[in-house]
């Protein structure tokens, strides 16, 4: 399977020649680009726990269980919205 390449020439050129301030800058606004992504792809637990209920064969019982396994997996935001 072939590696996807992630950064293109033109970047890595602007990378190489950047100062240690303008790397900082590029990284952290690289870092706040991947939280903005990431906080728009989050799950919504109600909504897959009402949506796993509907399957026959899972009990009240057995639906907490699976959600509980779920909610260990799943990094929980608490972040508040402006």
């Amino acid at each position: 399977m072939a590696q996807e390449s992630v950064l293109d020439r033109a970047t890595y050129k602007k990378i190489k020649s950047m100062s240690r301030e303008e790397m900082q800058k590029f990284l952290t606004n690289y870092y706040y680009n991947v939280m903005e992504d990431a906080e728009t792809s989050a799950v919504d637990l109600e909504a897959l726990r009402a949506e796993l209920s509907s399957i026959k064969g899972f009990g009240e019982k057995r639906l907490d269980e699976i959600m509980s396994v779920i909610e260990k997996r799943v990094v929980i935001s608490n972040v508040k919205e402006s």
